[in-house]
């Protein structure tokens, strides 16, 4: 007994399937583009712009910044911590950052952070704009302990002595 296994396949010359006429357009995704970020601005006309103070401002910043360290994201805890934002009137804040690697960092989870600001403070008019530091020998917070103790002993030698003297341990 012989069994026949093989398979015929119909072939065609001719292609199969519509083809039609939209091409790809560049001016028509920008204009697709401008119609989502316009659509996006109405919604967010009918969404709460409850008033806040910097201080409700500053308490879930800081928030956020332990929620990402909380998830391993240190440059972004870092950024977040190293300085405070700066409230505009039109309610932008504005987070100064001292490279490009922070601002290519946080620029992709910026909606994120942008979303949770605006749902904490109830308020969805607000903006959050990254900044290049323009003077890098500006004054910032400390991280750690060892920056503090650093920073201190530049203005004054003589703590050097008192932690060696006392054999004093400076947490870190």
């Amino acid at each position: 007994m012989h069994v026949d296994t093989t398979v015929s396949y119909k072939s065609s010359n001719v292609p199969v399937g519509k083809f039609g006429n939209d091409s790809l357009s560049i001016k028509k995704l920008l204009q697709k583009e401008e119609e989502v970020q316009a659509t996006n601005e109405h919604m967010h006309d009918n969404l709460p712009q409850n008033d806040f103070s910097f201080d409700d401002v500053k308490i879930h910043w800081r928030r956020y910044a332990f929620k990402v360290k909380e998830t391993g994201m240190e440059t972004f805890y870092n950024a977040l911590i190293r300085r405070e934002p700066v409230l505009t009137p039109d309610k932008k804040l504005i987070m100064t950052l001292d490279n490009q690697v922070q601002i290519d960092v946080i620029s992709v989870q910026l909606q994120d952070f942008t979303n949770y600001m605006r749902k904490s403070l109830k308020n969805y008019s607000i903006f959050i704009q990254l900044e290049l530091n323009q003077n890098p020998n500006e004054e910032v917070k400390f991280l750690t302990g060892k920056d503090k103790f650093a920073s201190l002993a530049r203005k004054n030698p003589n703590l050097h002595t008192l932690k060696n003297t006392f054999n004093l341990d400076i947490e870190f």
